[in-house]
């Protein structure tokens, strides 16, 4: 056939992290000893609460169609969480309950981008976000933030960033890939620039209970009225909760941008899963002690990859704050050679891995740093070790 097939299909580009992770997965099952740093998946079991409310849900039949942008009890639940956990006012109007914060967030790009729209994108960012832009007619800028700064970005290069046809600002605090947090003080700063030049900004809050440094997450949205206005909070159930598959995301906005994110949805999808609805709103009202033991656990391991990344040679990194990923600098290791061969960027260094040590990271290209890796420390502590010395071999086999 001849018919040409879209362009801005075409143009995608694949997620590297999935098809990493679903080499990895499929090396273990033929198998190999494979340890995986890879998916941005907690290792623990959905807490039992939560499936038990989904089983009832089976057993009563729930197993209809809900309205299409979720059912006024999880949005109740959403409003009320909102309130509680990040002192933000939402009504229920102003929230949508999509299929994962994915879905919620290519909704929000659907809802506020036009053609030729433009959005920064502070780098290293997760990989998806300009996919998802560009999906919407909208163009990414990008703004590289270096270890320096902590990987997190200043007024300075904001204000060297914005043009006309800056429409928002996309901000990740917990952040894939580095785990680095941005301080209220910092968060004053971004909103009054936002507020000022009078756009958008996507705060993409999916990892806000896996906080290490003792303080609560900060939402830009709480600061006051008028970042408020401009704020769209995204967030889910898959990090906090372990119910990545579960598939449950929201978001809370301006009456006038949820209005139009529910007509997108209702056209797209329809509703989400009923019963994972009726299942996070059991996560989000019922018994929180889940949150806390994952979070403990997540904190240990934290600290246990961090200070065997310090130990090995021509590798660093800066400790996380948050979420659940090692964003490491292997620019020194890349100045090497391994069996005689060149390393010419971090995803060479990520092919040795795992053919050779069975070890399976995320080489960063598609974040923006060509020269880092990143290890998801969702996998337990004996196979953080085991990965780990692995890594050192192979470090120390570079000539």
């Amino acid at each position: 056939m001849s018919l040409e097939l879209s362009r801005k299909a075409s143009a995608v580009k694949p997620s590297s992290t999935l098809a990493i992770t679903a080499k990895a997965k499929s090396l273990k099952k033929s198998g190999v000893d494979v340890v995986g740093f890879v998916a941005g998946e907690p290792d623990f079991n959905t807490p039992k609460n939560i499936c038990d409310a989904a089983i009832k849900a089976i057993n009563d039949g729930f197993t209809k169609y809900t309205p299409a942008s979720g059912m006024d009890e999880l949005k109740k639940a959403v409003c009320d969480k909102f309130k509680r956990v990040n002192n933000i006012n939402y009504d229920t109007n102003q929230v949508v309950i999509s299929n994962g914060g994915k879905h919620s967030l290519t909704n929000v790009f659907a809802a506020i981008l036009n053609p030729g729209d433009e959005v920064i994108i502070p780098s290293p960012y997760w990989l998806s976000y300009p996919e998802m832009v560009k999906l919407s007619d909208g163009v990414p800028v990008f703004i590289r933030c270096e270890s320096s700064q902590r990987y997190k970005l200043t007024i300075e290069q904001l204000d060297a960033a914005y043009t006309d046809k800056t429409k928002a600002l996309i901000l990740t605090s917990p952040s894939n890939p580095t785990g680095m947090i941005y301080s209220r003080e910092e968060l004053e700063k971004i909103a009054d620039w936002v507020c000022k030049h009078d756009i958008y900004v996507v705060s993409d809050e999916i990892y806000e209970n896996l906080v290490y440094t003792g303080e609560k997450n900060v939402s830009i949205a709480s600061l006051n009225d008028e970042i408020y206005k401009r704020t769209i909070t995204v967030n889910g159930l898959a990090k906090s909760y372990a119910m990545t598959g579960w598939r449950i995301g929201y978001i809370g906005a301006s009456v006038e941008i949820a209005k139009l994110i529910s007509s997108v949805q209702s056209h797209q999808t329809s509703n989400p899963n009923s019963i994972a609805q009726v299942a996070a709103i059991e996560a989000l009202n019922g018994d929180q002690s889940s949150v806390d033991m994952m979070l403990a656990a997540f904190k240990n391991r934290r600290d246990l990859i961090y200070e065997a990344v310090c130990s090995i040679d021509y590798l660093s990194a800066i400790e996380p704050e948050g979420a659940f990923y090692l964003f490491v600098d292997c620019s020194e290791a890349l100045k090497h050679s391994y069996k005689g061969i060149k390393l010419n960027d971090a995803s060479d260094m990520a092919k040795y891995l795992l053919d050779d040590y069975n070890v399976a990271v995320i080489p960063c290209a598609d974040f923006g740093f060509p020269d880092h890796i990143r290890l998801a420390y969702a996998i337990s502590e004996e196979s953080i070790k085991k990965g780990m010395d692995r890594i050192a071999e192979f470090i120390k086999n570079l000539d």
